[in-house]
């Protein structure tokens, strides 16, 4: 579990997180919402240890990673896997070499063992019998999921994703969400997700943080946003016609 307690974030005079408190639960996925500027990419790099908070605390599991010195960081840092919004695979490796690298670099196995744990992560995936291709020779989608199995590796704690459906298919798409919280709930994971995907947070929000203009406006889930009377998630959220016609198919 990660908690966010009274989190503030300036650059110069400029407030981009306003007292934000949340509460993001393992074994769920938890996502982030929020339209461009609201602050929900800098919240994200505060929790993970990119930006410093100008104040507040985020709690992993009730140690205070703001607090932390640097070695205290680096052991939490091992602690988290991230799937970020370009696949970021590395060309000049195979597909099963990616999901070494973080084995390779953090892990004390023998060879043999961080073959054996790359190939169990690509067969959770769907993807061992791509294991000897490199990443141009497969599609966006099985890129993504490659990213997955290389994240997951580790066998990380808490699980980051930045806006991972970019660039992707609506049906490819479901099944990037679904393998990821699959994963989530099969690992006991603390996953967060920053997304601005409304499929995304209809298909798989356990636990969903809206933020508005730097403030936490709303927090609750998938079936709570149907019956929610906040308007400014109403209007986020309800833009389109479709998503209009969902809710008041709802009430």
């Amino acid at each position: 579990m990660i908690e966010i307690n009274s989190l503030y974030k300036s650059f110069d005079d400029k407030e981009v997180l306003k007292g934000i408190n949340a509460v993001f639960e393992n074994g769920k996925t938890n996502l982030i919402i929020g339209q461009s500027g609201s602050g929900k990419t800098v919240l994200m790099k505060c929790i993970v240890g990119l930006l410093l908070p100008t104040s507040g605390n985020i709690l992993y599991d009730g140690r205070n990673y703001v607090a932390m010195g640097k070695k205290e960081k680096m052991q939490i840092r091992r602690e988290m896997g991230m799937i970020f919004q370009s696949a970021a695979l590395f060309d000049s490796m195979t597909v099963l070499e990616n999901v070494m690298f973080p084995l390779d670099m953090f892990s004390n196995d023998t060879l043999g063992e961080r073959i054996k744990r790359a190939r169990f992560c690509l067969d959770r995936v769907n993807l061992i019998d791509a294991q000897k291709k490199y990443p141009g020779e497969i599609s966006g989608g099985m890129q993504k999921r490659v990213a997955i199995a290389r994240a997951i590796a580790l066998n990380p704690q808490y699980l980051f994703c930045d806006e991972p459906n970019s660039g992707l298919d609506p049906k490819t798409s479901i099944v990037i969400d679904e393998l990821i919280h699959d994963i989530t709930e099969e690992f006991n994971m603390t996953t967060i997700i920053n997304t601005h995907d409304m499929n995304s947070v209809m298909g798989i929000g356990d636990n969903i943080v809206y933020l508005c203009e730097g403030h936490k406006e709303w927090q609750g889930n998938k079936n709570d946003i149907m019956h929610s009377t906040n308007e400014k998630l109403n209007s986020f959220i309800f833009a389109s016609d479709l998503f209009r016609k969902v809710k008041e198919a709802n009430q």
